[in-house]
């Protein structure tokens, strides 16, 4: 068995270095792919990690209605309370709203001296644990008679998740555009291989040697690829996403909530090398099935 291995690992740097403009080629095209599927994931997740991010981040405020009784605005607040999942609830009078309405004016907070008596409403904040709860509240609560409007950062959060989705459709489009050239350069390697060594196979039948030992090697030799290519676009992806981290961090936007570096990156590699060694499979097979006479 271990014979065996050399024999097959032997063959594969040899056939490598026999091919080798091919064989760059074939790796350049999946080191190139794996990159850009690399940009995509990242993306992708970090688009849906902040919109996640965001959405267990937003308050709903409850406008109340003007002329409500104390015992009527008391009543929207017990029944606030009972709602599923709420983790905060505070109240906001009129003359508070203006104080604070005051306060993000700053230097134009003049204007409102203009304006007649308190225009502002009562109004409750709520927050709660899970952001489908949120959801599922604000609709409850625009019903309640005493409830002027309801109104949350829903519309941000729809924008980023649609946006994501965009970027998610594209990037399926574009890796299956990539996938294919990385097939056809690398089952064009592998022929290239298998037509140089056509005699040498012959004499390999001729003696006995089965089907599945011959193309062991040219199995190996698109994992070979696969695995170097992914292998350089995983770690030139990696040393990128850790500079942009590290300049994000130079630029105080340490607020926006990218995902860490670890271990996500190692997820992302992961996938990538996994990625590389499936279509260097891939590629080999399709070659071997429709090149190699044996």
């Amino acid at each position: 068995m271990f014979n065996s291995l050399r024999y097959f690992l032997g063959e594969t740097c040899r056939s490598l270095i026999r091919n080798k403009f091919m064989a760059v080629a074939s790796i350049l095209t999946v080191t190139l792919s794996m990159f850009i599927l690399g940009i995509f994931l990242s993306v992708v997740f970090n688009m849906n990690h902040m919109a996640s991010y965001l959405e267990s981040q937003v308050e709903m405020s409850v406008y109340l209605r003007e002329g409500l009784t104390t015992d009527q605005v008391m009543g929207v607040g017990r029944r606030l309370k009972a709602l599923p999942d709420l983790k905060e609830l505070s109240f906001t009078n009129k003359d508070q709203a203006m104080i604070e309405f005051r306060e993000r004016l700053g230097d134009q907070a003049g204007i409102l001296d203009a304006v007649n008596g308190n225009p502002l409403p009562a109004s409750y904040q709520l927050s709660f644990s899970h952001p489908d709860s949120l959801k599922s509240a604000a609709a409850a609560v625009s019903s309640y008679e005493e409830v002027e409007s309801v109104q949350y950062g829903q519309d941000i959060i729809e924008q980023l998740y649609k946006i994501s989705q965009a970027i998610r459709i594209g990037g399926i489009v574009l890796i299956v555009f990539l996938a294919g050239a990385e097939l056809f350069i690398i089952s064009n390697t592998i022929r290239l291989t298998v037509f140089t060594r056509r005699r040498e196979i012959q004499i390999m039948k001729y003696v006995g040697a089965t089907n599945s030992f011959i193309r062991w090697p040219f199995l190996f030799e698109g994992i070979v690829i696969g695995l170097i290519g992914s292998g350089i676009a995983a770690a030139v992806l990696w040393k990128m996403y850790a500079l942009m981290m590290n300049e994000a961090a130079a630029a105080g936007l340490l607020f926006i909530p990218f995902i860490g570096i670890y271990p996500f990156m190692l997820h992302i590699s992961a996938l990538l090398l996994g990625a590389g060694v499936l279509i260097g499979i891939i590629g080999s097979v399709i070659s071997l099935r429709k090149y190699m006479k044996v």
